[in-house]
């Protein structure tokens, strides 16, 4: 994915994301499929989801966790497809890393026989985001004559809810498919959530179908509803929405307490653990007056005057005492004001607390804020708040 495409600026794309739809090819991405009759085992394991209550088609965040120290290997979207079928998305710029995370806890696990690991190299996976992506997909599958796997035409995403999935065949677009050879249908995984904070969906396609699909997504919109969009205003979107970039806002070190996280952690493993760092990770989320640790850190949000704060400015108290650090930083443009990320010891990182912010060797004011910046416009059967 390029940082911008030549027909939006970044803040253009940012602005079109927000108002209308646009496309980001993810395919980058490193997608897995876990199976095996010891798949929700090793899940179990290495993430403090509760993997036995995720039901199928339904998809959570995650984290993958170091042994004992509980620090974030990676985070992950974790989808359930069967009683022990996941389909996992991890980063890409952690693909070396994961990949020898995983096949060193697999190969350590005493039912190691039972788990059967498949990356899913060269799928495509797209992200389809903004509020008329649901129009624009619905229009997309009916002009295709996709069908559900039970053949039926009759589609409605607006049943399909965040954090739901489904499974739809398509046609191939493209008018080689026969006299190539080539399967002229493929079941392709829509998900709906997305990295922006707005109604989106995210599509996982088979090799040989992930160009034409794509293009046809494009054609069948229009550049007045659909442009592609790239790195750029990826990253001001989600930095928006709150959500962490790894490398940056998380990393080895850092548990997903400290992340503020926790609300990924199950409630049963709250009680139980049996996860990779679960000693560490329950006495921080039980605070000091109860008997636990907390957090040494928590991550937390910034606004900040004058020049935008980048990652690695230092965060200060009134006194001009290092307590924090910015971990990710660039000026709103939904907001038109300067937001950050970052991380401050514990017991400054209250909303409306007010910090210094070293930028370019001059102390800036800042306000710890809550996240999300803009708030999100996910499609939730509860609140009902999605276009259509």
């Amino acid at each position: 994915m390029p940082v911008q495409y030549s027909d939006l600026s970044i803040t253009e794309s940012h602005h079109w994301t927000r108002d209308k739809a646009s496309l980001f090819d993810v395919g980058h991405m490193v997608q897995h499929r876990l199976s095996g009759p010891a798949a929700s085992l090793l899940l179990e394991r290495i993430t403090p989801t509760s993997i036995t209550s995720l039901e199928t088609y339904h998809s959570t965040l995650s984290c993958l966790l170091h042994p004992v120290s509980g620090g974030i290997v990676d985070d992950t979207v974790i989808t359930r497809l069967g009683p022990e079928t996941f389909y996992v998305v991890t980063n890409a710029a952690c693909r070396s890393k994961d990949l020898a995370y995983l096949g060193e806890q697999i190969a350590s696990a005493p039912y190691r026989e039972g788990i059967d690991h498949q990356v899913l190299d060269n799928w495509g996976l797209i992200a389809l985001q903004g509020p008329l992506s649901v129009e624009v997909l619905q229009d997309a599958l009916v002009a295709n004559r996709a069908t559900d796997l039970e053949g039926r035409e009759e589609i409605d995403l607006h049943a399909l809810y965040f954090g739901q999935c489904k499974h739809y065949i398509i046609n191939d677009p493209s008018s080689s498919a026969s006299s190539s050879g080539k399967a002229e249908a493929a079941p392709v995984l829509i998900s709906r959530g997305g990295y922006t904070g707005e109604d989106g969906f995210e599509i996982s396609i088979p090799p040989d179908f992930t160009q034409a699909f794509t293009d046809f997504l494009l054609a069948n919109a229009g550049p007045h509803k659909l442009r592609l969009a790239g790195l750029g205003a990826r990253d001001s979107l989600r930095l928006e929405a709150g959500m962490c970039l790894y490398g940056h806002d998380m990393n080895d070190d850092i548990t997903p307490v400290e992340a503020g996280l926790s609300w990924i952690i199950g409630k049963e493993r709250r009680v139980g653990g049996g996860f990779h760092g679960d000693e560490v990770i329950l006495r921080e989320l039980k605070p000091l007056k109860e008997g636990g640790a907390g957090p040494a850190k928590r991550r937390i949000g910034l606004m900040v005057e004058g020049a935008p704060a980048r990652e690695g400015a230092k965060i200060v108290d009134g006194e001009g005492k290092e307590v924090g650090i910015v971990t990710s930083g660039c000026p709103s443009p939904t907001l038109q004001k300067n937001i950050a990320m970052g991380y401050v010891t514990s017991g400054m990182h209250k909303a409306g607390t007010e910090v210094g912010v070293v930028v370019r060797g001059k102390r800036r004011k800042g306000v710890i804020a809550k996240m999300p910046f803009v708030k999100s416009k996910y499609w939730k059967q509860a609140a009902g708040t999605a276009p259509g």
